[in-house]
């Protein structure tokens, strides 16, 4: 599944990871000596000394099975198991991001990170419904991953700001692709979303904003 799902990433915006996601999954005992928080189900471990990056993915094994179950039944993925999809999404998303950045000795915040994962989870969920139906899905994912969202109570202060700010430039982006997908002109919305994951820290940020 984390290989298909890397796979549908890297088609999605005409790139090429050099790693595999599914070869840095560490055990929840792993992620804990890693500095792993413990408090989610899907967490990406950074270590950066300046010199060398390296990562670790926690998925939870028992949401991965469920999701990997489904791999080739998309909708039911969707109906069934659409919260756990999404986390096992911005998992990846997370990984392929930074190891992309990396690999342009690019330095990448927080906030970027996640608001791209945000985007990547609309943008994998519409195309998995692409074809006749697609707007009207796309809509109700507006509402599903930007609006009826709950946080957890144990975030910090500066992560309940970065989740939320995620989301807000997240949903902006997410309307403004609306036009394209209602259309169905799949060129228009690969081209836009590849011109927006190829911007960088602020410049992306305030492209996601406007």
């Amino acid at each position: 599944m984390l290989d298909a799902l890397q796979a549908q990433l890297e088609s999605l915006y005409g790139i090429r990871c050099q790693y595999r996601a599914r070869d840095f999954l560490v055990n929840a005992e792993a992620a804990r000596a890693l500095g792993g928080t413990g408090r989610s189900r899907e967490e990406l471990l950074v270590a950066d000394d300046g010199e060398s990056l390296d990562l670790a993915l926690y998925l939870e094994p028992a949401m991965l099975e469920r999701v990997s179950r489904l791999e080739h039944r998309p909708d039911a993925l969707l109906e069934e198991e659409l919260p756990s999809f999404c986390e096992v999404t911005e998992g990846v998303s997370h990984f392929v991001y930074l190891a992309q950045t990396a690999s342009l000795e690019r330095r990448v915040s927080m906030l970027e990170l996640e608001a791209q994962a945000e985007v990547d989870k609309f943008a994998l969920c519409t195309l998995l419904r692409w074809g006749q139906h697609a707007a009207h899905w796309a809509h109700r994912l507006v509402g599903t991953l930007f609006e009826r969202v709950r946080y957890q109570d144990t975030l910090t202060a500066a992560e309940r700001w970065r989740y939320t700010e995620a989301n807000r430039l997240a949903r902006r982006y997410a309307e403004r692709l609306l036009p394209a997908i209602r259309a169905g002109r799949l060129d228009a919305l690969l081209s836009e979303l590849r011109k927006a994951y190829r911007l960088g820290a602020d410049a992306k940020l305030a492209y996601f904003a406007r």
